[in-house]
């Protein structure tokens, strides 16, 4: 195959061009996330209604659920899929592939079963008001149709890295979120199909990027597998995936849950605050989501590493990927910061929800900069396969911190509050997640300074 030795081949490379090789284009897939993220919002906001804004707002995070269980696959595959090429067990790493691929299929549409029929206790949960019920459900009910499709996506992004296949898992969420993008004002606003235009195009945008990492599996390009004859759960395939793309997949699921509970309570200070702190959300997804990208680049090198015991390009790596993203953040979030107000204004015009939005923008951006150590810190332990270390930080930040943060700080200072609790989970998730991998890390090459010994021992006796 054309892509036998190109794990390989990043390794012999030097490390910063490595590393931003192979992160470009993850931080290129991501940014194009974030834009489909965004035009959903700038269109429907293009109404004029600010309820279809809320709306949006209230559906997001059920929505991301979905992709939150793609990662499942796609983050504990590429773990256990790049680890196995760094030993040469390329069949094994066929096997890890197609059972990524089938279990997308069931548990998809396991999933759209489930939010269709129970799809009224959920608007119930979620807050949704008189005002957004319809709205919401017009949308939900649209999107859960994709369910597969939006988990073989999610899956595939991250796999085609995991044998040093960037581009081509770049090109996949490009061709998805691009047609979302072009479909957007077509379905919302030339068809005047509004929130339910935006929920069109996003079908048919995931339907487009699964059929792609399909197609290029069905081409035989890959040195990997969805072929169902290489399906197995034996030889802990199963639980290698599962152990691993759990808690990397938590930090999702607990967003989703979290910003469920934040929606819920910001609602109770009107639909306009919770209008205003939705879009803010978005404002600091554009160095969040972009940050995510150079921990997901990096994750394939560093398991690579892992897998062939080369620990001193692990630790250069490392170097090079925590100053690149720090850096890169700062950047990013100076601009956001100098720029809110113009983009804000791109998806409100109400007074109102157009001040909230500004408020809570500059709050949450206050930890932004730290954003891609994060990431690049919480890849390094999944690239590792440290399962219970990525799990506590997967639940902190969103979950163990943030959610009794939000109740907290909401009795302290209010509707601010409730803005402020994203902030001081990151600080305290950095700082876990710090602690954690130099824990990790220093006790895995202590273990293989150990073999090694124990092996010059036994040969030169």
């Amino acid at each position: 195959m054309e892509n036998n030795n190109s794990l390989e081949a990043f390794n012999s490379m030097p490390v910063s061009k490595a590393v931003i090789k192979n992160a470009i284009p993850a931080m290129i897939a991501m940014l194009m996330v974030l834009i489909y993220n965004l035009a959903d919002t700038f269109f429907i906001g293009q109404t004029h209604d600010a309820y279809q804004v809320a709306a949006v707002s209230l559906a997001t995070p059920v929505f991301l659920m979905f992709m939150a269980v793609g990662t499942v696959f796609g983050i504990g595959g590429t773990s256990v899929i790049s680890r196995a090429l760094g030993e040469g067990r390329k069949e094994y790493a066929k096997k890890v592939c197609s059972f990524c691929m089938w279990s997308c299929v069931i548990v998809g549409i396991a999933m759209s079963l489930v939010f269709l029929i129970f799809m009224y206790q959920i608007l119930s949960l979620i807050g949704a008001s008189s005002d957004t019920w319809d709205f919401a459900r017009s949308y939900l009910i649209i999107v859960s149709l994709s369910g597969p499709f939006v988990l073989i996506s999610n899956c595939y992004s991250n796999i085609l890295r995991a044998e040093g296949q960037a581009n081509k898992a770049m090109m996949g969420q490009l061709i998805g979120n691009f047609l979302n993008i072009i479909l957007d004002p077509i379905m919302i606003l030339g068809f005047g199909w509004n929130i339910k235009g935006a929920a069109i195009a996003t079908v048919i945008g995931n339907l487009a990027a699964a059929a792609y990492y399909i197609l290029y599996f069905i081409r035989g390009k890959s040195s990997l597998s969805i072929n169902i004859n290489d399906f197995s759960i034996k030889d802990k395939i199963c639980s290698g995936v599962l152990i691993i793309g759990i808690p990397a997949s938590l930090a999702s699921v607990m967003m989703s849950i979290s910003q469920i509970i934040m929606n819920g309570l910001m609602a109770g200070y009107g639909d306009m605050a919770l209008a205003g702190i939705g879009v803010a959300m978005k404002v600091t997804m554009i160095t969040g989501m972009i940050s995510m990208g150079i921990g997901q680049g990096v994750q394939p090198l560093l398991g690579y590493c892992v897998g062939a015991n080369t620990w001193d390009r692990f630790k250069k790596i490392m170097k090079f990927s925590l100053i690149f993203s720090f850096l890169l953040g700062l950047i990013l979030t100076v601009l956001c910061y100098l720029f809110t107000n113009s983009i804000v204004s791109a998806f409100l015009t109400e007074p109102s929800a157009f001040d909230y939005s500004v408020q809570f923008s500059r709050i949450l951006l206050t930890t932004s900069t730290f954003f891609g150590v994060f990431y690049v810190l919480t890849n390094a332990l999944q690239a590792m396969g440290a399962a219970v270390s990525s799990l506590i930080i997967n639940l902190s930040r969103q979950g163990l911190i943030y959610i009794p943060a939000l109740f907290i700080l909401r009795e302290a200072l209010g509707i601010t509050g409730l803005a402020w609790s994203q902030p001081v989970a990151d600080i305290l998730s950095i700082l876990i997640a710090i602690v954690l991998y130099l824990w990790v890390s220093k006790k895995m090459m202590k273990l293989e300074e150990d073999k090694e010994y124990k092996e010059y021992k036994i040969n030169s006796n």
